[in-house]
């Protein structure tokens, strides 16, 4: 009853004319979605991840725009004005904000580009992942039997793998070649890293979306549409799949941040996208040689990287305290 009570609001001034003797109140009643996005509006440290992620999308949608403010393109070299005579570069100035690399280049402009790519391949391959494991779950948890049993297996299969081995693998081989691999199908660049990332991680979506989908499939409103004629798909599309919506939408904020991150591995063992495009990942691989001379190299990537993550995962953790109150 206090629960109850506690999602009522009282409307108006006043309090009503009383009847029999006790004061009236006017309730008004919210929605899932409503009560969701009140309790989401209270989370202070979701809505400060918000706002960095939107930071940063800007930032990273208006890279040229800072390229051409500055006159520095990501890949243009500034030999004589960064350079001292034995080679290393200047720090943060009033012309270069936060330094130069071990090259030359403008790091602040690279580093408004690696954040292009780094959401790139975080956006794209978790998206492609989104796609697999949501509808391979719906089939396995709807249908059941034979059905279920091979694609758990088959998600067990991949769950098992050495994923990192298999990634330096199959990068090395696609990535590194200017044929490619599969025939030329996959070529250098962000390929094959959003095909490694997106086809070995979605057996964790796959497992979460299989478990609701079980519960879901003995309810009564599953019973009532079918019941009135409608079709295995449109019941998994339009009765289950709303109702599997929250914690997909709470999964995948929390796994961008896992694929970035694994794209800045791959980038900083040299596996990643390619030199010279920019890459947080392959400029920590630069400083881990060189930030004892130059502590830029390493502060400003590695500040962005994990602002990044960190924004992603307050909001993943906002996203599942208000859709599920007793976790908080």
């Amino acid at each position: 009853m206090s629960q109850i009570a506690s999602e009522q609001t009282v409307t108006g001034g006043e309090t009503p004319p009383a009847v029999g003797g006790q004061p009236s109140q006017e309730v008004i009643g919210r929605s899932p979605w409503e009560l969701f996005w009140r309790r989401f509006r209270e989370d202070r440290a979701a809505k400060i991840g918000l706002v960095i992620i939107v930071i940063l999308l800007v930032l990273a949608i208006a890279a040229p725009l800072f390229a051409k403010m500055t006159g520095h393109g990501p890949d243009e070299l500034f030999i004589y004005e960064t350079l001292d005579e034995n080679g290393i570069p200047d720090g943060p100035n009033g012309e270069f904000w936060f330094g130069a690399d071990g090259t030359s280049r403008d790091l602040f402009v690279r580093i408004l580009y690696g954040a292009r790519i780094s959401l790139t391949v975080a956006f794209v391959a978790t998206g492609i992942e989104l796609a697999i494991g949501v509808a391979l779950g719906l089939i396995a948890g709807f249908y059941r039997g034979k059905m279920d049993t091979l694609l758990s297996r088959i998600a067990d299969v991949v769950y098992s793998l050495p994923v990192l081995l298999l990634a330096l693998g199959l990068v090395a081989a696609c990535g590194l070649s200017k044929e490619g691999c599969l025939g030329g199908v996959i070529k250098q660049g962000l390929g094959p890293v959003i095909m490694v990332i997106s086809l070995f991680s979605w057996p964790y979506l796959f497992r979460i979306v299989r478990g609701q989908v079980f519960t879901l499939r003995e309810k009564e409103f599953v019973e009532a549409a079918r019941a009135m004629g409608s079709s295995n798909f449109r019941i998994m599309w339009r009765e289950i799949l709303p109702n599997v919506l929250a914690p997909i939408i709470v999964y995948t904020t929390l796994i961008i941040p896992t694929n970035i991150l694994f794209e800045s591995a791959l980038s900083f063992l040299g596996l990643g996208v390619q030199p010279p495009t920019p890459s947080w990942g392959a400029m920590l691989e630069e400083a881990s040689t060189a930030f004892t001379y130059a502590w830029w190299l390493l502060v400003f990537p590695g500040t962005f990287l994990v602002l990044t993550t960190l924004a992603f995962n307050l909001v993943g953790d906002g996203l599942r305290d208000a859709f599920d109150p007793r976790m908080a």
